[in-house]
């Protein structure tokens, strides 16, 4: 629980969790920034609604890990995976300069997998 993880550990995997939802909620609502490159990528859109659930069940599934770890650990690595995929997605794309985006929200999954 909370009292076996450090400060930085709670605050990175809350971070995570935050992003990860955002980015999830972001696809949900069909935001400009996020749906366009999609598009772009030739991501169908039948998938969209499919990876706004991946990441917004890492991001619920990074918070019960602050009661049960195991599910936090599970979820970061998810996450982790998640991200990469959209990695290679955009450089199979050839859009190089969007690279760091995914890069961005993977992060603080890595460190929340470091820490946890």
């Amino acid at each position: 629980m909370f009292t076996e993880m450090s400060t930085t550990a709670v605050v990175v995997t809350a971070v995570a969790a935050f992003m990860a939802g955002f980015s999830g909620a972001s696809i949900f609502l069909r935001a400009k920034f996020v749906v366009e490159p999609l598009a772009a990528y030739g991501v169908p859109q039948a998938w969209w609604n499919w990876l706004g659930a991946a990441k917004a069940a890492g991001a619920v599934g990074l918070l019960v890990g602050f009661f049960v770890p195991v599910v936090g650990t599970l979820a970061a690595i998810g996450l982790v995976l998640y991200f990469a995929g959209a990695v290679v997605t955009v450089i199979r794309a050839r859009s190089y300069g969007h690279v760091p985006f995914p890069l961005v929200y993977m992060a603080p999954a890595v460190a929340a997998l470091a820490l946890a």
